[in-house]
């Protein structure tokens, strides 16, 4: 995910952001409160935040047996399921991509260096 803020820079964010909630909470703020910009001259003016939701979308089988070959991973494969189960796929309006995990790294990285363009 990546958030421009009032300072014009990118942030890249990788996290599970399961729920749209989750990613309004990102877009927005909590509590729906829009983000402020802290830049001297500029503060508390609205800051101009972009997300966009890169879905990274694959089959159970295929991420859990990723997930199995992974040592000391934090995520035991057992919960993946619920994942799945809590899982709200990102829709219109939401701004996003889907990129199914199915392709080579290479090809993934590209495609969404291309929509970040």
């Amino acid at each position: 995910m990546t958030r421009d803020g009032a300072s014009g820079q990118r942030v890249v964010l990788a996290c599970s952001a399961l729920k749209k909630a989750y990613r309004d909470i990102l877009l927005r703020g909590k509590g729906d409160a829009p983000p402020k910009c802290d830049e001297p001259g500029k503060e508390g003016k609205l800051a101009e935040v972009t997300l966009l939701v890169v879905y990274l979308s694959g089959s159970f089988e295929v991420i859990s047996g990723r997930l199995r070959k992974r040592k000391g991973h934090f995520m035991p494969p057992e919960l993946l399921q619920s994942q799945f189960d809590t899982l709200e796929p990102p829709s219109a309006p939401e701004n996003f991509i889907q990129v199914s995990v199915d392709r080579g790294l290479s090809e993934i990285i590209a495609v969404i260096m291309e929509a970040l363009q």
